[in-house]
């Protein structure tokens, strides 16, 4: 499969770029970035060619990974499955419904595969777990903290201006959704949502298996305090997630055999469009909650 790379930002230099160029079973044909000269030097990094227009890198691939703030992504993503091309995409899906559901919708209608890099659902150890809790019957309630300081440090994503305008919601949120909705269930209300220190943002989760969640998310933890935690209690005792023992690497790669593998088969991956669709609806919810606009998430 050739897979071209649109973007040039820290993430796609930290992690898309690194993890295309070592897939053994990906041909990483080229990258196309909005500044030109930060793809002439992502694309010479790695001896790929680099192209000044996005149809030009579309019609000489199979797929493209897309690493773009999520407003930039979804526009892309349309203009690719349009194309007939398999797409590799990032969290958040977007950041607006109607622009998720788009590019979920141009994915099936192409029928192309997607896949959306959701870190733990990749990560060895957090997936079997989360494979392993799904299949648990009896969960009453489940706590998640998704602390970041990408704003209390100097984190290359300090200066990202999606991440100053939406916050912990939008960029931890993802993580923490991708993690509880294949244990509890679909949500079917976010009951509550309230503003903490900073951008930090407390959620309280109604699911349809009749457990409920907590969520805690923030960019602006002190770097002490930083982490991801979730713990689940429910009538086999309590669970807690695991740590991972690798990097974004190697869960991108295994988000590449994803790709592949349902672009073969045909089968669509547990993290396609549909359920990013899915996760910005949510959030959608949460955010509506937060300005005093109730809106439902089913």
């Amino acid at each position: 499969m050739r897979i071209g790379l649109l973007g040039t930002g820290p993430w796609a230099r930290a992690a898309y770029a690194p993890a295309l160029a070592g897939h053994t079973g990906l041909d990483f044909a080229g990258v196309w970035g909005r500044r030109p000269e930060a793809a002439t030097a992502l694309a010479e990094q790695y001896g790929v060619e680099a192209y000044d227009e996005v149809d030009a890198l579309l019609a000489d691939v199979d797929a493209v990974a897309v690493a773009l703030p999520p407003s930039v992504q979804a526009g892309m993503a349309v203009r690719a499955a349009r194309a007939g091309r398999h797409l590799l995409l990032d969290k958040p899906l977007a950041v607006e419904v109607a622009e998720a559901r788009a590019v979920a919708e141009a994915a099936e209608r192409a029928q192309v595969a997607s896949v959306v890099f959701f870190t733990a659902r990749f990560q060895k150890e957090p997936d079997a777990w989360i494979g392993e809790q799904a299949a648990v019957a009896g969960w009453f309630t489940a706590r998640a903290q998704w602390l970041g300081s990408v704003f209390t440090s100097d984190s290359p994503f300090a200066a990202s201006p999606w991440r100053r305008e939406k916050g912990a919601l939008w960029d931890v949120g993802p993580h923490a959704l991708s993690v509880l909705l294949p244990v509890l269930g679909d949500v079917r209300q976010v009951l509550a949502a309230a503003y903490g220190p900073s951008d930090t943002v407390h959620l309280v989760l109604d699911h349809a298996t009749g457990a409920s969640s907590t969520l805690t998310l923030s960019l602006t933890a002190p770097p002490s305090a930083a982490g991801a935690d979730v713990e689940l209690r429910g009538e086999a005792g309590v669970s807690v997630l695991p740590g991972s023992s690798e990097g974004a690497v190697p869960a991108l790669t295994r988000a590449a055999d994803a790709l592949v593998t349902a672009a073969r088969t045909g089968r669509p991956h547990a993290c396609d469009a549909s359920f990013g669709l899915r996760v910005t609806e949510i959030l959608a919810a949460a955010q509506a909650r937060l300005t005093g606009s109730q809106s439902p998430a089913d």
